[in-house]
């Protein structure tokens, strides 16, 4: 595992564009079978759960991953994402939009002039205290269903035995009989976003899975080739159809249409979007990653304020992947903070935090956003590649004075090898040890480098151990080099090793001129500089 600890701590600075490693997890050779695979058998055994079903939802959670009992952003815990929002309360109820350290809009001749209202706390709904429901059910601590795998695995299991008996259906050996209670562990309120979720766990199940965890844990899921699944356990569970009028969305998905209003406001000004005829005006080159520095329901509701200067296409749940849209996609939104690029893209905003409380993006929300950006290259012709499909981060100020508003993104725990995987266009390179160029790509799950500013009651602390997409960069090749100056980001300071400081860093699927080679260092060309990465054969960074 690569954690390097700076040996000397600078301030820092830095952003990038770029493009995306494929990080390959490690191979089934490399592992075995240990405790999280008994625990599966074991947890399914003791509450009549068949072992298919609890693995399977499992995977669309977490991917199996304990996640060191971090939460995710939708403040789930541990392999079978157990939600415990009380935990995450002191996180802000506003977006990262509303910050206002960027102007979304990136219009340096038109001054901001609207006010917004701020974000309304709602009330903490049942799918985020699952967790709650679990402890009640095994009688084992909330801290334990947090932190420990194997609890936490029996609480999942407990959870879709009591959603089985609610719904009337038998404790079968059956999966086809669990549809109903897979669908409802979704947590959604849609009757299509908990479709969706039980159709990608089944899809799991038929398909067959196998890799080694975060922390090292071989797991398997058998084949079952011709799975049948009982669709009609669905309707008993009473969810919402909104419908799917208006919406732009592949029909694999769950998506409904919530519109950002467009209005006339005083002083001449409007908002809070630009009205457009894409791609017949103007083309689409972009799709932007962002997240939303908070939850979805919050966020939804923000984005239909006319009098907030920000707005963006589609708003991912992270739960269960359901997805708002809010503008057409011929129209121009207010969401990368550079004009050029906001009327060139398409963003969609990911509930979570890239660093604040929470740790890690559900796989469900992963795969929606996978499938939806497929379908949106498809229809505007946008390649699938890191210098298309591109991170918030990655979108640089229109002015040298906005450069240092520039916001950071989804941040270095977007597992961009995973999306690009997903996307079905994993990222490769070519190059050889003698390439001239090289792109980032480290082992996500190894890859641990250090940062601090995770905790937000304690901004200095050390952020956890925690697989990354990014590396360091440092003036010269040894660990305790500084790292390179961004001068736009920070002009008379140093890069930072805070979660929320790009200056210094490159990132999964970026590509870069190769400078000089040394040992298990590699120097790139970086904003007019060398930059130099560790980079050892034995586990590579770059390719």
């Amino acid at each position: 595992m690569q954690r390097l600890t700076p040996l000397r701590m600078t301030a820092a600075a830095v952003i990038a564009v770029g493009g995306l490693a494929l990080i390959q997890p490690a191979s089934a050779a490399q592992a075995a079978p240990g405790d999280r695979q008994t625990a599966f058998a074991e947890a399914a055994k003791a509450y009549d759960v068949p072992e298919s079903v609890l693995l399977g939802v499992s995977y669309l959670e977490s991917r199996w991953d304990a996640n060191a009992g971090r939460p995710s952003n939708s403040a789930g815990f541990g392999p079978m994402h157990l939600t415990d929002a009380a935990a995450l309360t002191d996180l802000p109820a506003t977006d990262h939009h509303g910050q206002g350290e960027e102007d979304p809009r990136g219009d340096d001749g038109r001054p901001l002039a609207v006010t917004a209202r701020p974000a309304t706390p709602a009330e903490i709904p049942a799918s985020l205290r699952t967790l709650e429901k679990a402890a009640e059910l095994t009688g084992a601590s909330r801290d334990a269903l947090r932190a420990d795998p194997a609890v936490n695995i029996r609480g999942g299991a407990a959870l879709l035995a009591d959603y089985q008996k609610q719904l009337g259906a038998p404790l079968s050996a059956d999966p086809a009989e669990w549809y109903g209670a897979v669908a409802r562990y979704s947590g959604a309120s849609e009757a299509e976003a908990a479709k969706f979720f039980a159709d990608e766990v089944y899809a799991t199940i038929q398909a067959g899975a196998e890799r080694v965890t975060d922390d090292g844990q071989k797991v398997g899921l058998k084949a079952v080739p011709g799975l049948k699944k009982l669709e009609k356990w669905l309707e008993r569970l009473g969810l919402r159809r909104p419908g799917r009028d208006g919406v732009e969305c592949p029909p694999t998905i769950s998506c409904e249409w919530i519109p950002a209003p467009y209005q006339a406001l005083p002083d001449d000004d409007y908002g809070n979007h630009d009205l457009s005829n894409r791609p017949w005006n103007q083309k689409v080159d972009y799709i932007v990653i962002h997240d939303m520095e908070g939850y979805f329901g919050p966020s939804v509701d923000l984005v239909q304020d006319p009098a907030r200067p920000a707005s963006w296409h589609y708003s991912l749940r992270s739960s269960d992947g359901h997805v708002a849209q809010h503008l057409k996609t011929k129209d121009v939104g207010w969401q990368a903070g550079n004009w050029y690029v906001n009327a060139k893209s398409i963003g969609l905003e990911h509930e979570g935090f890239l660093g604040e409380g929470a740790a890690w993006y559900t796989e469900a929300m992963y795969r929606t956003s996978a499938k939806l950006v497929r379908y949106l290259a498809l229809r505007h012709g946008v390649p699938l590649d890191r210098a298309h499909i591109i991170g918030h981060d990655n979108v640089p100020g229109t002015l040298p004075t906005t450069v240092r508003g520039m916001h950071e993104d989804p941040g270095p725990f977007w597992d961009w090898a995973h999306y690009f995987e997903l996307l079905g266009k994993p990222l490769h390179t070519s190059g050889g040890p003698k390439a001239q160029s090289v792109m980032i790509l480290p082992d996500y799950a190894k890859n641990q480098p250090y940062y601090y500013g995770c905790d937000r009651k304690n901004p200095t602390a050390d952020c956890a151990p925690h697989g990354s997409s990014s590396v360091w960069l440092r003036t010269e090749p040894r660990e305790d080099a500084p790292l390179v100056k961004d001068i736009g980001k920070h002009p008379t300071g140093d890069s930072l090793y805070s979660v929320y400081d790009h200056s210094a860093r490159a990132n999964t699927g970026q590509r870069y001129a190769v400078a000089e080679r040394q040992g298990d260092w590699t120097a790139i060309w970086y904003l007019g500089q060398k930059a130099w990465f560790h980079n050892p054969a034995a586990q590579p960074t770059a390719v």
